[in-house]
C-alpha cells in the first residue's frame, strides 16, 4: 500500500475534522492560514496543498478576496474516496477538457471585443503572472485573474458563467506544487506568445496560442484525452 503524503493525511484529517465535528459548518469560512498550520501542526506549504486537495473534491471552495470556505453541499458528498487518484485526475482531466473547449474561442473574442481598458488590464495581470513565475511566488491568484479578464473582456454572459470552473481547474492544477512547478516554464513561454497576439489583436492567433496553452498544460499533467487513447 502506498504510503500517504502528509499533505494527504493533513486532508483527511481536516475533511474529517469538518464531516464529524462541523468545525467549520457548512458556508463557514476557515481560519487564516497561519493560524490553522499552527492548530494542525503542519508547515503553511503543506496545509496549502491539503486545501488544495479538499478544494478539487468540492468540499472546500476558494471565494476570490474573501478566503476559503465549507461547501454547503459538504454533507451530500458520500465517498470522498482521497484513495482513488484516479477520480480526482479524471475530474482534473474535465475541467481542462472544458476549458481546451471553450478558452481559445474565448480568448478570440475577447481579442475582438475587448474595450481599451480591458485589454490594458489583460496585460497588466499577464504580465503579474510573469512576474510571480520569475519571483518564485505562489502565481494561483494571478494565474485565475489572467484567465477571468480574458473570459469577462468576451461580454459573453454564459462564458462568464464558468468562471468558477476555470478558478477550481487553476487552482487545482497550478496550486499543486508538482504541476506548479512543471508548468512553470510552459507558462511563461504560453502567456508570452498569448499576450503578443493580445497587443496585435489577432483573435485568431490569440485562439491557437490558448489551445496550445492548454494542450501544454494537459500534456505536462499526464492527462490523457480520449482521442489520445
Amino acid at each position: 500500500m502506498e504510503k500517504k503524503s502528509l499533505a494527504q493525511q493533513t486532508a483527511e484529517g481536516l475533511y474529517a475534522r469538518i464531516v464529524a465535528e462541523g468545525r467549520p459548518g457548512p458556508g463557514e469560512k476557515l481560519p487564516n492560514e497561519l493560524e490553522l498550520s499552527q492548530e494542525l501542526g503542519v508547515s503553511r506549504t503543506t496545509l496549502r496543498e491539503a486545501i488544495r486537495a479538499l478544494v478539487t473534491q468540492g468540499v472546500l471552495e476558494v471565494r476570490r478576496g474573501k478566503g476559503t470556505f465549507v461547501s454547503e453541499q459538504v454533507g451530500e458528498i458520500e465517498d470522498f474516496g482521497f484513495g482513488s487518484l484516479e477520480r480526482v485526475k479524471g475530474q482534473l482531466r474535465d475541467l481542462f477538457e472544458l476549458r481546451s473547449i471553450f478558452e481559445p474561442q474565448a480568448a478570440k473574442l475577447a481579442c475582438l471585443r475587448a474595450t481599451e481598458e480591458e485589454l490594458s488590464d489583460i496585460l497588466e495581470k499577464g504580465a503579474a503572472v510573469e512576474d510571480c513565475i520569475r519571483a518564485g511566488q505562489d502565481r494561483v491568484e494571478a494565474d485565475g485573474a489572467f484567465h477571468a479578464a480574458i473570459v469577462r473582456a468576451t461580454h459573453n454572459e454564459f462564458m462568464v458563467r464558468l468562471l468558477p470552473l476555470i478558478h477550481r481547474a487553476v487552482y487545482t492544477a497550478v496550486g499543486t506544487g508538482e504541476h506548479g512547478e512543471r508548468l512553470a516554464a510552459d507558462t511563461l513561454r504560453d502567456h508570452a506568445l498569448l499576450l503578443e497576439f493580445f497587443q496585435r489583436r489577432d483573435g485568431s492567433g490569440a485562439e491557437y496560442a490558448m489551445a496550445i496553452h492548454m494542450r501544454h498544460a494537459m500534456d505536462e499533467m499526464g492527462l490523457e484525452r480520449p482521442e489520445d487513447g
